[in-house]
C-alpha cells in the first residue's frame, strides 16, 4: 500500500512538472522582437479571419494557415483579425501574439 501510494505521488509530481514546462513562455529576446516587427512591417500580408480559434498564447493554429517566414528566426508569422501571430512552424502553437 505504501509503495502503491509513493509510485501515485510520485507520478502526480512528474504531471505537475512537465504541465509547468509546457506552460512556460517563450521568450523573444528585445533584438530578435525588433528584427520581427521591422521584417513584418515591411512584408505585410492579408489578413485573415479564423471563426472559433482564440489569439492566445498556445492556440495552435490549423494546418490550412500558411505561415510566413522571417529570416533568421525560427519562429513564423500570420495576420489573423489584423493581428500579427508569432507561431512555432513545428508546434502550430501560438508564441506571441502583437497587438
Amino acid at each position: 500500500m505504501g509503495k502503491q501510494l509513493t509510485l501515485a505521488a510520485a507520478g502526480m509530481l512528474l504531471l505537475v512538472g512537465v504541465s509547468a514546462a509546457a506552460a512556460q513562455d517563450v521568450i523573444i529576446q528585445p533584438e530578435q522582437d525588433v528584427v520581427i516587427r521591422e521584417y513584418v512591417k515591411k512584408k505585410p500580408v492579408a489578413s485573415l479571419s479564423l471563426p472559433g480559434v482564440e489569439l492566445n498564447i498556445g492556440t495552435a493554429l490549423p494546418e490550412t494557415v500558411e505561415l510566413y517566414e522571417v529570416p533568421d528566426v525560427e519562429y513564423r508569422y500570420v495576420v489573423v483579425d489584423g493581428r500579427t501571430v508569432l507561431v512555432d512552424p513545428g508546434t502550430r502553437k501560438i508564441v506571441k501574439v502583437y497587438d
